[in-house]
């Protein structure tokens, strides 16, 4: 009997029959074919090109194992590092898009018995992180490449320099205490006494005579002249000192250093108070990013609409959901501001910030960093119009 023809019923049937998968106890690994029955796996078993295919197996069949092992394992590592990267997930998940391609090697052929087995082996070989959980075991890809380490130690080291600065600015602001305490203890405030006689009996004597002039004071009127110099020397001497002591205290009061310190660590208390842990406002940009919606929304760009809505202005629910409007689509949807992201336009066009000092300030795009995972921003209102601002990618959004 001829071979049906191609377009023939029959032919178009067994072409159906062969596509996806089929069952795995009719495939043969070591002749690497796929048979649809029973029957049809009875048959290759008794071909002559399978019975090969055993001889060659039977001189070293450790070989074949070991060889059919390394592919299955570097297979299974790379779909895992491409899909997965270093997320955890689930064994059996990674399992079945690895066996969802009709030309993979098959476990039955490896030197483990299990999924389970070979999920452990990858833990003790230091391949992934595995843990076993009520829902099964977990695996996560740990990532070894120079490249990745070597950014790693960069982040590293930047963390590691700016606890050392946090550090250093928290003991020169301890040693500027120490020493204002220390100079408060050592400072000894002025004792101010009165203007006294030294004897009660002495008397004042004025000579108004014109001899007086020639001849001078008598001694007791220079004893207690010279007495009252003294003393008035010694508060004009008191005087000065307290003068330049105010003086000093007035030099003070400028700005020192350690004041200076401590405004810029207030500074930084009210920056982080100001930032809140929500962000959706109305009239700007988001990219959806859950899947759970299926592909026809996901990685798809929405506005928060703005239009009166329960009796409120603006499609915002409450501070963490708000009714969105697909661009592409026209649909409505209410979202969580987990599943969405903020959208970063090219440079030029206009922007709102969303968090942080500038909240709910318009602003221009004028350039991104990558490196520091921010853009710099000209202030377009408020108070600081025209002021130019370091923002980061999640605190501000494109305008619709």
């Amino acid at each position: 009997m001829g071979k049906a023809d191609f377009l023939s019923p029959k032919a178009i049937s067994n072409r159906i029959k062969s596509k996806g998968l089929q069952k795995l106890r009719w495939y043969c690994q070591m002749c690497q074919k796929q048979c649809r029955d029973e029957n049809g796996f009875k048959c290759h078993c008794m071909s002559e090109s399978h019975q090969r295919q055993l001889l060659l197996a039977s001189e070293d069949p450790t070989k074949f194992m070991d060889y059919f092992s390394d592919e299955f394992k570097n297979d299974f590592v790379e779909l895992l590092r491409r899909r997965f990267g270093t997320k955890r997930v689930h064994n059996n998940i990674v399992y079945n898009e690895y066996i969802s391609d009709r030309e993979h090697v098959h476990m039955n052929s490896t030197q483990w018995e299990t999924l389970t087995d070979f999920t452990k082996w990858l833990g003790r070989e230091g391949l992934c992180k595995v843990d076993e959980t009520p829902k099964g075991w977990y695996i996560q890809y740990i990532d070894r490449d120079p490249e990745t380490i070597r950014r790693q130690e960069e982040q590293a080291k930047k963390k590691k320099q700016e606890m050392d600065d946090e550090e250093r600015s928290a003991r020169f602001i301890q040693e500027q205490v120490r020493r204002g305490r220390d100079g408060k203890e050592t400072d000894v405030t002025p004792v101010y006494t009165e203007l006294k006689r030294e004897s009660e009996e002495e008397k004042v004597a004025f000579n108004l005579g014109a001899s007086s002039s020639i001849a001078g004071p008598s001694k007791s009127s220079s004893s207690l002249g010279a007495s009252a110099l003294k003393t008035a020397a010694s508060s004009s001497t008191k005087r000065k000192d307290t003068s330049s002591s105010s003086d000093s205290r007035g030099e003070k009061k400028k700005k020192s250093a350690l004041e200076e310190i401590m405004e810029m660590e207030e500074e930084k208390k009210k920056k982080q108070s100001v930032r809140t842990d929500y962000w959706l406002q109305p009239n700007i940009v988001v990219k959806v990013i859950t899947k759970r919606l299926g592909e026809k929304y996901h990685k798809k760009k929405a506005v928060i609409t703005v239009t009166v809505l329960c009796g409120r202005l603006g499609e915002v629910r409450d501070k963490y959901a708000a009714v969105v409007r697909m661009i592409d689509s026209g649909d409505k949807l209410k979202l969580d501001q987990n599943h969405v992201e903020t959208v970063i336009p090219a440079p030029g066009k206009r922007v709102l910030i969303l968090n942080g000092p500038h909240r709910d300030t318009e602003a221009l795009l004028e350039g991104i960093d990558e490196k520091n995972f921010c853009a710099t921003l000209t202030l377009d209102s408020g108070q600081q119009k025209g002021k130019r601002v370091d923002v980061a990618y999640e605190d501000f959004s494109k305008l619709a």
